[in-house]
Protein backbone atom coordinates (compact mmCIF):
# COMPACT_ATOMS: atom_id res chain seq x y z
CA UNK A 1 0.00 0.00 0.00
CA UNK A 2 0.94 3.63 -0.30
CA UNK A 3 -1.28 6.38 1.12
CA UNK A 4 -0.36 9.97 1.86
CA UNK A 5 -3.73 11.69 1.76
CA UNK A 6 -3.79 12.71 5.45
CA UNK A 7 -1.53 14.82 7.66
CA UNK A 8 -0.38 11.85 9.70
CA UNK A 9 1.24 10.03 6.76
CA UNK A 10 3.94 7.79 8.22
CA UNK A 11 7.35 9.51 8.52
CA UNK A 12 5.86 12.48 6.68
CA UNK A 13 5.97 10.62 3.38
CA UNK A 14 3.27 7.95 3.26
CA UNK A 15 1.86 4.85 4.93
CA UNK A 16 3.24 1.67 3.33
CA UNK A 17 2.45 -1.16 5.75
CA UNK A 18 -0.70 -0.07 7.53
CA UNK A 19 -2.36 3.32 7.73
CA UNK A 20 -1.68 5.48 10.78
CA UNK A 21 -5.47 5.86 10.76
CA UNK A 22 -5.84 2.07 11.10
CA UNK A 23 -6.56 1.39 7.42
CA UNK A 24 -5.34 -2.05 6.40
CA UNK A 25 -3.53 -2.70 3.09
CA UNK A 26 -6.51 -4.53 1.59
CA UNK A 27 -8.83 -1.59 2.28
CA UNK A 28 -6.24 0.84 0.91
CA UNK A 29 -5.97 -1.15 -2.33
CA UNK A 30 -9.74 -1.39 -2.69
CA UNK A 31 -10.15 2.34 -2.14
CA UNK A 32 -7.49 3.00 -4.77
CA UNK A 33 -9.39 0.73 -7.15
CA UNK A 34 -12.64 2.52 -6.36
CA UNK A 35 -11.12 5.95 -7.15
CA UNK A 36 -9.67 4.51 -10.36
CA UNK A 37 -13.11 3.18 -11.32
CA UNK A 38 -14.84 6.46 -10.41
CA UNK A 39 -12.51 8.22 -12.84
CA UNK A 40 -13.73 5.82 -15.53
CA UNK A 41 -17.35 6.67 -14.73
CA UNK A 42 -16.45 10.36 -14.84
CA UNK A 43 -14.98 9.97 -18.32
CA UNK A 44 -18.34 8.84 -19.68
CA UNK A 45 -20.36 11.06 -17.37
CA UNK A 46 -18.53 14.17 -18.57
CA UNK A 47 -18.97 13.21 -22.23
CA UNK A 48 -22.67 12.57 -21.64
CA UNK A 49 -23.08 15.96 -19.99
CA UNK A 50 -21.42 17.61 -22.97
CA UNK A 51 -24.31 16.13 -24.96
CA UNK A 52 -26.90 17.35 -22.47
CA UNK A 53 -27.45 14.00 -20.77
CA UNK A 54 -27.11 13.20 -17.07
CA UNK A 55 -28.31 10.62 -14.59
CA UNK A 56 -29.13 11.29 -10.93
CA UNK A 57 -28.17 7.77 -9.80
CA UNK A 58 -24.74 8.05 -11.38
CA UNK A 59 -24.18 11.50 -9.88
CA UNK A 60 -25.20 10.30 -6.42
CA UNK A 61 -22.98 7.23 -6.67
CA UNK A 62 -19.97 9.41 -7.50
CA UNK A 63 -20.42 11.46 -4.33
CA UNK A 64 -20.94 8.44 -2.08
CA UNK A 65 -18.01 6.59 -3.64
CA UNK A 66 -15.66 9.52 -3.14
CA UNK A 67 -16.79 10.12 0.44
CA UNK A 68 -16.21 6.43 1.17
CA UNK A 69 -12.50 6.90 0.45
CA UNK A 70 -12.04 9.90 2.78
CA UNK A 71 -9.79 9.23 5.79
CA UNK A 72 -11.50 7.52 8.75
CA UNK A 73 -14.73 6.62 6.93
CA UNK A 74 -14.91 3.01 5.73
CA UNK A 75 -12.50 0.43 7.11
CA UNK A 76 -14.52 -2.62 6.00
CA UNK A 77 -12.92 -4.35 3.00
CA UNK A 78 -16.09 -6.20 1.99
CA UNK A 79 -18.14 -2.99 1.97
CA UNK A 80 -15.58 -1.14 -0.16
CA UNK A 81 -15.49 -4.14 -2.50
CA UNK A 82 -19.26 -3.78 -2.95
CA UNK A 83 -18.71 -0.18 -4.05
CA UNK A 84 -16.11 -1.30 -6.58
CA UNK A 85 -18.47 -3.86 -8.10
CA UNK A 86 -21.30 -1.33 -8.23
CA UNK A 87 -18.97 1.16 -9.88
CA UNK A 88 -18.47 -1.11 -12.87
CA UNK A 89 -22.20 -1.24 -13.45
CA UNK A 90 -22.38 2.55 -13.07
CA UNK A 91 -19.61 2.88 -15.65
CA UNK A 92 -21.64 0.77 -18.07
CA UNK A 93 -24.69 2.97 -17.48
CA UNK A 94 -22.67 6.17 -17.94
CA UNK A 95 -21.25 4.86 -21.21
CA UNK A 96 -24.73 3.89 -22.42
CA UNK A 97 -26.01 7.34 -21.42
CA UNK A 98 -23.37 9.01 -23.57
CA UNK A 99 -23.89 6.72 -26.56
CA UNK A 100 -27.64 7.30 -26.50
CA UNK A 101 -27.15 11.08 -26.33
CA UNK A 102 -24.43 10.97 -28.98
CA UNK A 103 -26.30 8.67 -31.33
CA UNK A 104 -23.15 6.63 -31.90
CA UNK A 105 -20.27 5.00 -30.01
CA UNK A 106 -17.36 7.18 -28.91
CA UNK A 107 -14.86 7.64 -31.73
CA UNK A 108 -11.81 8.63 -29.67
CA UNK A 109 -9.35 6.72 -27.54
CA UNK A 110 -10.79 5.39 -24.29
CA UNK A 111 -8.58 5.43 -21.16
CA UNK A 112 -8.11 2.11 -19.43
CA UNK A 113 -10.11 3.23 -16.38
CA UNK A 114 -13.12 3.91 -18.64
CA UNK A 115 -12.76 0.73 -20.71
CA UNK A 116 -14.66 -2.49 -20.16
CA UNK A 117 -12.36 -3.91 -17.47
CA UNK A 118 -14.10 -6.40 -15.20
CA UNK A 119 -13.87 -6.66 -11.43
CA UNK A 120 -12.36 -9.84 -10.03
CA UNK A 121 -14.66 -12.49 -8.62
CA UNK A 122 -13.31 -12.45 -5.06
CA UNK A 123 -12.38 -9.64 -2.71
CA UNK A 124 -8.81 -10.97 -2.45
CA UNK A 125 -8.47 -10.78 -6.22
CA UNK A 126 -10.01 -7.30 -6.21
CA UNK A 127 -7.31 -6.27 -3.77
CA UNK A 128 -4.66 -7.45 -6.22
CA UNK A 129 -6.37 -5.42 -8.95
CA UNK A 130 -6.33 -2.39 -6.69
CA UNK A 131 -2.62 -2.77 -6.06
CA UNK A 132 -2.08 -2.05 -9.75
CA UNK A 133 -3.81 1.35 -9.47
CA UNK A 134 -2.28 3.10 -6.46
CA UNK A 135 -1.63 6.83 -6.21
CA UNK A 136 2.02 6.50 -7.21
CA UNK A 137 2.58 6.77 -10.96
CA UNK A 138 6.16 7.43 -12.14
CA UNK A 139 4.90 7.91 -15.71
CA UNK A 140 3.37 11.27 -14.68
CA UNK A 141 5.52 14.33 -13.99
CA UNK A 142 5.91 14.70 -10.21
CA UNK A 143 4.53 18.25 -10.09
CA UNK A 144 1.57 17.37 -12.31
CA UNK A 145 0.86 14.36 -10.11
CA UNK A 146 1.08 16.54 -7.02
CA UNK A 147 -1.57 18.97 -8.29
CA UNK A 148 -3.71 16.06 -9.50
CA UNK A 149 -3.68 14.67 -5.96
CA UNK A 150 -4.57 18.06 -4.51
CA UNK A 151 -7.50 18.16 -6.95
CA UNK A 152 -8.70 14.64 -6.15
CA UNK A 153 -8.46 15.22 -2.40
CA UNK A 154 -10.33 18.49 -2.74
CA UNK A 155 -13.10 16.67 -4.60
CA UNK A 156 -13.20 13.99 -1.91
CA UNK A 157 -13.52 16.74 0.69
CA UNK A 158 -16.49 18.50 -0.87
CA UNK A 159 -18.10 15.11 -1.57
CA UNK A 160 -18.49 14.76 2.21
CA UNK A 161 -20.29 18.10 2.44
CA UNK A 162 -22.42 17.31 -0.62
CA UNK A 163 -23.48 14.04 1.00
CA UNK A 164 -24.68 15.81 4.17
CA UNK A 165 -26.60 18.34 2.09
CA UNK A 166 -28.19 15.60 -0.03
CA UNK A 167 -29.39 13.78 3.08
CA UNK A 168 -31.30 16.96 3.98
CA UNK A 169 -32.74 17.16 0.45
CA UNK A 170 -30.37 19.78 -1.03
CA UNK A 171 -28.18 19.39 -4.11
CA UNK A 172 -26.61 21.51 -6.84
CA UNK A 173 -25.89 20.21 -10.33
CA UNK A 174 -22.71 22.30 -10.56
CA UNK A 175 -21.18 19.94 -7.98
CA UNK A 176 -21.89 16.86 -10.07
CA UNK A 177 -20.82 18.50 -13.33
CA UNK A 178 -17.43 19.53 -11.96
CA UNK A 179 -16.86 16.16 -10.31
CA UNK A 180 -17.20 14.41 -13.68
CA UNK A 181 -15.15 17.01 -15.52
CA UNK A 182 -12.28 17.13 -13.04
CA UNK A 183 -11.94 13.39 -12.46
CA UNK A 184 -12.11 12.77 -16.21
CA UNK A 185 -9.33 15.34 -16.66
CA UNK A 186 -6.97 13.23 -14.55
CA UNK A 187 -7.14 10.60 -17.30
CA UNK A 188 -6.22 13.08 -20.04
CA UNK A 189 -2.50 12.78 -20.79
CA UNK A 190 -2.56 15.93 -22.94
CA UNK A 191 -3.21 18.23 -19.98
CA UNK A 192 -0.30 19.99 -18.28
CA UNK A 193 0.54 21.46 -14.91
CA UNK A 194 -1.33 24.76 -15.28
CA UNK A 195 -4.43 22.94 -16.54
CA UNK A 196 -4.59 21.12 -13.23
CA UNK A 197 -3.77 24.27 -11.25
CA UNK A 198 -6.80 25.86 -12.91
CA UNK A 199 -8.96 22.84 -12.04
CA UNK A 200 -7.73 22.94 -8.44
CA UNK A 201 -8.76 26.59 -8.16
CA UNK A 202 -12.12 25.71 -9.68
CA UNK A 203 -12.42 22.93 -7.11
CA UNK A 204 -12.15 25.64 -4.45
CA UNK A 205 -15.03 27.46 -6.11
CA UNK A 206 -17.14 24.30 -6.16
CA UNK A 207 -16.38 23.63 -2.51
CA UNK A 208 -17.61 27.14 -1.69
CA UNK A 209 -20.84 26.35 -3.55
CA UNK A 210 -21.09 23.08 -1.62
CA UNK A 211 -20.48 24.66 1.78
CA UNK A 212 -23.03 27.36 0.99
CA UNK A 213 -25.50 24.65 -0.01
CA UNK A 214 -24.92 22.73 3.22
CA UNK A 215 -25.24 25.92 5.25
CA UNK A 216 -28.58 26.57 3.57
CA UNK A 217 -29.66 22.98 4.24
CA UNK A 218 -28.78 23.32 7.91
CA UNK A 219 -30.28 26.76 8.48
CA UNK A 220 -33.43 26.16 6.42
CA UNK A 221 -34.04 22.96 8.37
CA UNK A 222 -32.91 23.89 11.88
CA UNK A 223 -32.69 27.70 11.90
CA UNK A 224 -29.59 29.86 12.19
CA UNK A 225 -27.32 28.93 15.10
CA UNK A 226 -27.59 31.18 18.14
CA UNK A 227 -25.05 31.58 20.96
CA UNK A 228 -25.77 28.70 23.32
CA UNK A 229 -24.03 27.36 26.45
CA UNK A 230 -23.19 23.66 26.21
CA UNK A 231 -22.90 21.54 29.32
CA UNK A 232 -19.72 19.47 29.55
CA UNK A 233 -20.96 17.61 32.60
CA UNK A 234 -23.58 14.85 32.71
CA UNK A 235 -27.25 14.38 33.59
CA UNK A 236 -28.73 11.41 35.39
CA UNK A 237 -30.12 8.88 32.94
CA UNK A 238 -29.34 6.47 30.14
CA UNK A 239 -27.09 7.85 27.45
CA UNK A 240 -26.20 7.77 23.76
CA UNK A 241 -23.13 9.51 22.34
CA UNK A 242 -23.26 10.77 18.74
CA UNK A 243 -20.00 11.42 16.91
CA UNK A 244 -19.51 12.73 13.39
CA UNK A 245 -21.01 15.60 11.43
CA UNK A 246 -24.52 14.69 10.24
CA UNK A 247 -27.31 16.76 11.81
CA UNK A 248 -30.21 14.89 10.20
CA UNK A 249 -29.17 11.62 11.80
CA UNK A 250 -28.96 13.39 15.19
CA UNK A 251 -32.44 14.86 14.71
CA UNK A 252 -33.95 11.46 13.95
CA UNK A 253 -32.29 9.95 17.01
CA UNK A 254 -33.59 12.82 19.16
CA UNK A 255 -37.11 12.20 17.87
CA UNK A 256 -36.93 8.47 18.56
CA UNK A 257 -35.55 8.89 22.10
CA UNK A 258 -37.92 11.64 23.21
CA UNK A 259 -39.70 10.65 26.43
CA UNK A 260 -37.71 7.42 26.83
CA UNK A 261 -35.34 8.55 29.57
CA UNK A 262 -32.34 8.49 27.25
CA UNK A 263 -30.11 11.55 27.09
CA UNK A 264 -28.19 12.38 23.92
CA UNK A 265 -24.63 13.71 24.06
CA UNK A 266 -22.57 15.10 21.21
CA UNK A 267 -18.94 14.32 20.53
CA UNK A 268 -16.32 15.91 18.28
CA UNK A 269 -17.75 17.81 15.33
CA UNK A 270 -21.32 17.31 16.57
CA UNK A 271 -20.97 19.95 19.30
CA UNK A 272 -22.25 22.82 17.04
CA UNK A 273 -25.63 21.03 16.96
CA UNK A 274 -26.43 22.62 20.32
CA UNK A 275 -26.63 26.05 18.69
CA UNK A 276 -29.40 25.20 16.20
CA UNK A 277 -32.92 26.12 17.41
CA UNK A 278 -34.43 23.07 15.69
CA UNK A 279 -32.14 20.74 17.66
CA UNK A 280 -31.60 22.54 20.97
CA UNK A 281 -35.37 22.43 21.53
CA UNK A 282 -35.00 18.80 22.58
CA UNK A 283 -34.50 18.86 26.35
CA UNK A 284 -32.69 15.53 26.29
CA UNK A 285 -29.90 16.93 24.08
CA UNK A 286 -27.98 16.96 27.31
CA UNK A 287 -24.47 18.16 26.54
CA UNK A 288 -21.13 17.32 24.98
CA UNK A 289 -18.92 14.47 26.12
CA UNK A 290 -15.22 14.29 25.31
CA UNK A 291 -13.17 16.20 22.81
CA UNK A 292 -11.78 15.67 19.33
CA UNK A 293 -11.84 12.42 17.38
CA UNK A 294 -8.32 11.23 18.21
CA UNK A 295 -9.14 10.89 21.92
CA UNK A 296 -12.09 8.54 21.39
CA UNK A 297 -10.20 5.36 22.31
CA UNK A 298 -9.70 6.63 25.86
CA UNK A 299 -12.92 8.63 26.22
CA UNK A 300 -15.36 6.05 24.85
CA UNK A 301 -14.21 3.51 27.43
CA UNK A 302 -15.51 5.94 30.06
CA UNK A 303 -18.91 6.50 28.41
CA UNK A 304 -21.56 4.30 30.10
CA UNK A 305 -23.95 4.12 27.16
CA UNK A 306 -24.32 3.41 23.45
CA UNK A 307 -22.14 5.21 20.88
CA UNK A 308 -22.88 5.87 17.22
CA UNK A 309 -20.77 7.35 14.43
CA UNK A 310 -22.60 9.05 11.58
CA UNK A 311 -19.63 10.15 9.42
CA UNK A 312 -15.85 9.99 9.34
CA UNK A 313 -13.52 10.18 12.35
CA UNK A 314 -13.88 6.61 13.62
CA UNK A 315 -10.74 4.77 14.71
CA UNK A 316 -10.06 1.22 15.87
CA UNK A 317 -12.44 0.56 18.77
CA UNK A 318 -11.36 -0.96 22.09
CA UNK A 319 -12.87 -4.34 22.90
CA UNK A 320 -14.60 -2.99 26.02
CA UNK A 321 -16.88 -0.68 24.03
CA UNK A 322 -17.01 -2.37 20.64
CA UNK A 323 -20.23 -4.20 21.53
CA UNK A 324 -22.01 -0.90 22.24
CA UNK A 325 -20.64 0.92 19.22
CA UNK A 326 -22.71 1.48 16.06
CA UNK A 327 -22.06 3.05 12.68
CA UNK A 328 -24.43 4.76 10.28
CA UNK A 329 -24.28 6.17 6.75
CA UNK A 330 -21.04 5.57 4.89
CA UNK A 331 -18.85 5.01 7.94
CA UNK A 332 -18.16 1.35 8.74
CA UNK A 333 -15.78 -0.80 10.77
CA UNK A 334 -15.48 -4.60 10.51
CA UNK A 335 -17.53 -6.43 13.14
CA UNK A 336 -19.23 -3.25 14.34
CA UNK A 337 -23.03 -3.16 14.03
CA UNK A 338 -24.11 -0.92 11.15
CA UNK A 339 -27.47 0.84 11.10
CA UNK A 340 -28.60 0.87 7.47
CA UNK A 341 -31.57 3.22 7.65
CA UNK A 342 -33.36 5.55 10.03
CA UNK A 343 -34.51 3.08 12.67
CA UNK A 344 -32.31 3.53 15.75
CA UNK A 345 -34.21 1.12 18.01
CA UNK A 346 -31.16 -1.17 18.42
CA UNK A 347 -29.04 1.77 19.57
CA UNK A 348 -31.75 2.90 21.99
CA UNK A 349 -32.21 -0.62 23.35
CA UNK A 350 -28.48 -0.97 23.93
CA UNK A 351 -28.44 2.37 25.78
CA UNK A 352 -31.33 1.23 27.99
CA UNK A 353 -29.38 -1.91 28.93
CA UNK A 354 -26.36 0.11 30.09
CA UNK A 355 -25.97 2.02 33.38
CA UNK A 356 -25.90 5.57 32.03
CA UNK A 357 -24.77 8.62 34.01
CA UNK A 358 -25.37 10.15 37.39
CA UNK A 359 -25.83 13.92 37.73
CA UNK A 360 -22.42 15.55 37.54
CA UNK A 361 -22.65 19.13 36.23
CA UNK A 362 -19.51 20.57 34.72
CA UNK A 363 -18.14 23.52 32.81
CA UNK A 364 -20.26 25.27 30.18
CA UNK A 365 -18.83 26.60 26.91
CA UNK A 366 -20.45 28.73 24.24
CA UNK A 367 -21.18 27.61 20.67
CA UNK A 368 -23.42 28.99 17.95
CA UNK A 369 -21.49 31.94 16.53
CA UNK A 370 -22.33 31.36 12.88
CA UNK A 371 -22.22 34.26 10.47
CA UNK A 372 -25.82 35.23 11.20
CA UNK A 373 -25.09 35.59 14.92
CA UNK A 374 -21.80 37.44 14.45
CA UNK A 375 -23.10 39.78 11.77
CA UNK A 376 -26.07 40.51 14.00
CA UNK A 377 -23.66 42.41 16.25
CA UNK A 378 -21.45 43.64 13.40
CA UNK A 379 -22.00 47.25 14.40
CA UNK A 380 -20.49 46.55 17.84
CA UNK A 381 -17.59 44.65 16.28
CA UNK A 382 -16.86 47.43 13.78
CA UNK A 383 -17.10 50.11 16.49
CA UNK A 384 -14.71 48.14 18.69
CA UNK A 385 -12.20 47.90 15.85
CA UNK A 386 -12.46 51.60 15.04
CA UNK A 387 -12.09 52.49 18.71
CA UNK A 388 -8.96 50.36 18.98
CA UNK A 389 -10.54 47.95 21.45
CA UNK A 390 -10.15 45.06 18.97
CA UNK A 391 -6.73 45.09 17.37
CA UNK A 392 -6.81 41.86 15.36
CA UNK A 393 -8.90 38.80 14.50
CA UNK A 394 -7.42 35.32 14.35
CA UNK A 395 -9.16 32.35 12.73
CA UNK A 396 -7.58 29.42 14.56
CA UNK A 397 -9.16 26.15 13.54
CA UNK A 398 -9.33 23.13 11.34
CA UNK A 399 -8.76 19.45 12.00
CA UNK A 400 -7.31 18.04 15.18
CA UNK A 401 -5.14 14.95 15.27
CA UNK A 402 -2.85 12.81 17.39
CA UNK A 403 0.45 13.75 15.74
CA UNK A 404 2.80 15.85 17.85
CA UNK A 405 3.03 19.60 17.23
CA UNK A 406 -0.64 20.45 17.68
CA UNK A 407 -0.01 21.99 21.10
CA UNK A 408 1.11 24.96 18.97
CA UNK A 409 -2.54 25.95 18.53
CA UNK A 410 -3.17 25.93 22.28
CA UNK A 411 -0.06 28.02 22.90
CA UNK A 412 -0.99 30.40 20.11
CA UNK A 413 -4.46 31.02 21.53
CA UNK A 414 -3.20 31.33 25.11
CA UNK A 415 -0.56 33.91 24.19
CA UNK A 416 -2.75 36.24 22.13
CA UNK A 417 -3.14 39.77 23.57
CA UNK A 418 -6.45 40.54 25.25
CA UNK A 419 -7.38 43.03 22.52
CA UNK A 420 -7.67 40.24 19.92
CA UNK A 421 -10.62 38.04 18.98
CA UNK A 422 -10.43 34.34 18.07
CA UNK A 423 -12.76 32.77 15.52
CA UNK A 424 -12.61 28.98 15.59
CA UNK A 425 -14.20 26.05 13.82
CA UNK A 426 -13.92 22.29 13.34
CA UNK A 427 -12.46 19.91 15.92
CA UNK A 428 -9.21 21.88 16.14
CA UNK A 429 -11.03 24.11 18.64
CA UNK A 430 -10.83 21.37 21.27
CA UNK A 431 -7.22 22.43 21.77
CA UNK A 432 -8.40 25.58 23.56
CA UNK A 433 -12.22 25.88 23.68
CA UNK A 434 -12.39 25.13 27.41
CA UNK A 435 -10.07 28.01 28.28
CA UNK A 436 -11.40 31.32 29.62
CA UNK A 437 -10.69 34.18 27.21
CA UNK A 438 -13.12 36.78 28.56
CA UNK A 439 -14.75 39.40 26.34
CA UNK A 440 -14.20 42.79 24.75
CA UNK A 441 -17.08 45.14 25.48
CA UNK A 442 -19.48 42.20 25.74
CA UNK A 443 -18.14 40.48 22.61
CA UNK A 444 -16.68 37.07 23.60
CA UNK A 445 -13.02 36.80 22.64
CA UNK A 446 -13.61 33.19 21.51
CA UNK A 447 -16.31 32.75 18.86
CA UNK A 448 -17.07 29.15 17.89
CA UNK A 449 -18.26 29.31 14.27
CA UNK A 450 -19.11 25.59 14.02
CA UNK A 451 -18.07 22.53 12.03
CA UNK A 452 -15.36 22.33 9.39
CA UNK A 453 -17.95 23.02 6.69
CA UNK A 454 -18.82 26.22 8.57
CA UNK A 455 -15.68 27.73 7.11
CA UNK A 456 -18.40 29.21 4.88
CA UNK A 457 -19.58 31.25 7.88
CA UNK A 458 -16.05 32.43 8.56
CA UNK A 459 -15.74 33.52 4.92
CA UNK A 460 -19.07 35.37 5.16
CA UNK A 461 -17.88 37.17 8.29
CA UNK A 462 -14.57 38.15 6.65
CA UNK A 463 -16.27 39.40 3.48
CA UNK A 464 -18.77 41.44 5.51
CA UNK A 465 -15.97 43.05 7.54
CA UNK A 466 -14.04 43.82 4.36
CA UNK A 467 -17.13 45.47 2.92
CA UNK A 468 -17.66 47.49 6.10
CA UNK A 469 -14.08 48.74 6.12
CA UNK A 470 -14.05 49.20 2.34
CA UNK A 471 -11.00 47.03 1.80
CA UNK A 472 -10.05 43.57 0.59
CA UNK A 473 -10.03 40.55 2.88
CA UNK A 474 -6.23 40.50 2.76
CA UNK A 475 -6.19 44.08 4.09
CA UNK A 476 -8.25 43.23 7.18
CA UNK A 477 -6.67 42.83 10.62
CA UNK A 478 -7.32 39.11 10.19
CA UNK A 479 -4.92 36.16 10.18
CA UNK A 480 -5.69 32.52 9.39
CA UNK A 481 -3.87 29.92 11.48
CA UNK A 482 -5.05 26.54 10.22
CA UNK A 483 -4.55 22.93 11.23
CA UNK A 484 -5.28 20.17 8.76
CA UNK A 485 -5.74 16.43 8.86
CA UNK A 486 -7.83 15.07 6.00
CA UNK A 487 -9.38 15.87 2.64
CA UNK A 488 -12.09 18.28 3.75
CA UNK A 489 -9.30 20.56 4.94
CA UNK A 490 -7.78 20.38 1.45
CA UNK A 491 -11.12 21.45 -0.06
CA UNK A 492 -11.37 24.39 2.36
CA UNK A 493 -7.83 25.51 1.60
CA UNK A 494 -8.62 25.47 -2.12
CA UNK A 495 -11.68 27.63 -1.41
CA UNK A 496 -9.54 30.17 0.44
CA UNK A 497 -7.09 30.23 -2.48
CA UNK A 498 -9.96 30.58 -4.95
CA UNK A 499 -11.06 33.65 -3.00
CA UNK A 500 -7.55 35.07 -3.24
CA UNK A 501 -6.91 34.93 0.49
CA UNK A 502 -3.20 35.11 1.32
CA UNK A 503 -0.79 34.85 4.25
CA UNK A 504 -2.27 31.61 5.61
CA UNK A 505 -0.24 29.66 8.14
CA UNK A 506 -0.81 25.91 8.08
CA UNK A 507 0.39 22.98 10.15
CA UNK A 508 1.41 21.03 12.03
CA UNK A 509 3.16 19.65 8.93
CA UNK A 510 2.79 20.29 5.24
CA UNK A 511 1.11 17.70 2.99
CA UNK A 512 3.36 14.89 1.80
CA UNK A 513 1.68 15.01 -1.61
CA UNK A 514 2.89 18.57 -2.30
CA UNK A 515 6.19 18.69 -4.18
CA UNK A 516 8.77 21.44 -3.54
CA UNK A 517 7.88 23.15 -6.82
CA UNK A 518 4.17 23.17 -6.03
CA UNK A 519 4.91 24.46 -2.55
CA UNK A 520 7.03 27.25 -4.02
CA UNK A 521 4.10 28.16 -6.29
CA UNK A 522 1.81 28.45 -3.24
CA UNK A 523 4.38 30.52 -1.36
CA UNK A 524 5.05 32.87 -4.26
CA UNK A 525 1.40 33.39 -5.19
CA UNK A 526 -0.37 33.15 -1.82
CA UNK A 527 2.38 33.54 0.78
CA UNK A 528 1.36 30.29 2.46
CA UNK A 529 3.75 29.42 5.28
CA UNK A 530 4.16 26.58 7.78
CA UNK A 531 3.55 27.32 11.45
CA UNK A 532 6.65 27.96 13.56
CA UNK A 533 6.98 28.93 17.19
CA UNK A 534 3.66 30.26 18.52
CA UNK A 535 5.00 33.36 20.26
CA UNK A 536 7.33 34.24 17.39
CA UNK A 537 4.46 33.87 14.91
CA UNK A 538 2.24 36.16 16.99
CA UNK A 539 4.96 38.80 17.15
CA UNK A 540 5.53 38.59 13.41
CA UNK A 541 1.81 39.05 12.70
CA UNK A 542 1.09 41.83 15.19
CA UNK A 543 4.43 43.62 14.83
Amino acid sequence: MFCYQCEQAAQGTGCTKVGVCGKQPDVAALQDLLVYSLKGIAFWGDLARQKGAKDAKIDRFMIEGLFTTVTNVDFDAEEVAKFVRQSVEMRRQAKALFEKANGAPYAGAVPEAASDWKPAATTAELVRQGEQHGVQDPSIDADVKSVQEILVYGIKGYAAYADHAYILGYQDDAIYAFTHKALAATLDKSLGLMDFVGLAMECGKINLITMELLNKAHTDTYGHPVPTPVQLGTKKGKAILVSGHDLKMLEELLKQTEGKGVNIYTHGEMIPAHGYPGLKKYAHLAGNFGGAWQDQYKEFQQFPGAIIFNTNCIQRPADNYKDRLFTWGLVQWPDVKHIGGWDFSEVIQKAQELPGFEDNPGQEILVGFGHNAVLGVADKVISAVKAGDIRHFFLIGGCDGAKSGRNYYTEFAENLPKDTVILTLACGKYRFNKLEFGDIGGIPRLLDVGQCNDAYSAVKIALALADAFECGVNDLPLSLILSWYEQKAVAILLTLLHLGIKNIKIGPSLPAFITPNVLNFLVENFNIAPIGNAQDDIKAILG
